[in-house]
């Protein structure tokens, strides 16, 4: 029956969402529900009881004077939207997680980059050099995902099996992301420790010195990294489930309605959240060369990740 039921929500994805569309969608499942009972009464093996039944209504033209949606049914291409495979879905959430790594690690190397200054002249040469890879890995991310900017611009939707594993699967993230993301904040929160560490043991040496100044800069871009990978793979799935069009009949799934972000609805918002992290390296990097007091410029990561959260709330009408 799940086929069949698979089948079904697939016929109807891109009707209008209305009580009379929903009363014959209902109305032709217990037809093809009552009529898969009978094959399998008469004896006929479950395969063969599912091609017959999507045989005989598998055309919603030949059903809708039946079931009453023929007005439905004639305004269904002006919701018309590009079907997301499964395959495709599992695509987009690989890539959309490495490209959120990729943005993460590119930080961490902004973060990393005045470590060379505290020990040697040289410094200055890897102090560049880090801040060049980092820019280069967040482009080089920006780049992979341009692959997927239809998500945006055209009409998607998916399916009834991929939303409803889409949901089972963020739910079963929901663990993982929390721990990395509390693990990202216990690293922020520690980035002092070294410091007062070294004060404490009245190091005097310079090179010791300077280790403990050096930790904090490791310690919180590492924090930042986790904090900006914790919701990679839940974003993607997020994206994914948004998909759906609220008017039509596959945006009343509840694994669809339970995981909606309002805001990804929004083009103003989905923009400003599309950008936001690129938005905050560029003033990380302003800030921190006009002013050069790279020791309170880190202070721009852990700040603007709490700001995202914030963000991502008000815009999802929380």
């Amino acid at each position: 029956m799940e086929t069949i039921r698979n089948y079904l929500e697939s016929m109807f994805a891109n009707l209008p969402n209305t009580p009379d569309v929903m009363r014959a969608k209902n109305e032709l499942l217990s037809m093809m529900e009552d009529k898969f009972t009978e094959l399998i009464n008469e004896g006929k093996p479950q395969n063969e009881a599912v091609g017959i039944i999507i045989s005989e209504f598998g055309n919603l033209q030949e059903l809708a004077e039946t079931l009453g949606i023929q007005k439905e049914l004639g305004g269904a291409a002006e919701v018309e939207r590009r079907l997301i495979t499964n395959d495709e879905a599992m695509e987009y959430v690989y890539e959309a997680s490495q490209s959120r790594y990729l943005i993460g690690i590119g930080v961490m190397l902004f973060i990393f980059s005045p470590i060379p200054l505290f020990f040697h002249e040289i410094g200055i040469v890897l102090f560049f050099l880090l801040i060049s890879a980092g820019v280069g890995v967040i482009i080089w991310s920006s780049i992979r995902m341009s692959q997927w900017k239809f998500l945006d611009t055209t009409l998607c939707c998916i399916d009834y099996a991929t939303a409803d594993y889409l949901s089972d699967v963020k739910k079963n993230n929901t663990m993982s992301k929390a721990l990395m993301l509390t693990i990202g904040v216990m690293f922020c929160i520690m980035s002092v420790v070294p410091i007062l560490l070294f004060d404490a043991l009245l190091v005097k040496e310079y090179t010791f010195v300077m280790v403990g100044p050096a930790m904090l800069f490791v310690f919180v871009g590492i924090g930042v990294l986790l904090i900006i990978a914790s919701g990679a793979k839940d974003a993607a799935y997020t994206k994914l489930l948004s998909l759906n069009g609220v008017e039509t009949v596959a945006g009343n799934y509840e694994s669809v309605r339970s995981t909606r972000e309002p805001y990804a609805e929004k083009k103003a918002a989905a923009g400003v959240m599309s950008v936001y992290w690129r938005t905050v390296s560029c003033i990380y990097l302003i800030w921190s060369f006009i002013s050069f007091d790279w020791h309170i410029t880190w202070l721009i990561w852990p700040v603007a990740a709490i700001l995202h959260g914030i963000l991502k709330s008000v815009f999802n009408g929380k």
